[in-house]
């Protein structure tokens, strides 16, 4: 299982603050009814947890899904993102 956090594909975060891949992948403030919905769509097996705060920001509970997946962790989090691009538009 590999824990997603919104923050790895939020667009107006920099890299110090918790984003994992480049700006132009990303989505502007994702939340994790949004990387639910992807998950969805996308037919991965994944469980959501959304009273976990992500450890950089422990304040703010914003969630994490927690996804099976084979390939790495950029990769799943580049497909959500992209994934979650293609809902919005």
């Amino acid at each position: 299982m590999i824990a997603i956090w919104p923050q790895y594909m939020n667009k107006n975060l920099t890299l110090n603050e918790g984003r994992k891949i480049a700006k132009d992948d990303c989505v502007s403030d994702p939340t994790i009814n949004d990387i639910e919905r992807a998950l969805k769509r996308l037919n991965l097996s994944h469980s959501i947890q959304k009273e976990n705060a992500y450890p950089g920001k422990w304040y703010e509970k914003s969630g994490r899904a927690l996804v099976e997946w084979e390939g790495t962790k950029l990769e799943l989090i580049r497909t959500i993102s992209l994934e979650i691009k293609k809902m919005r538009n």
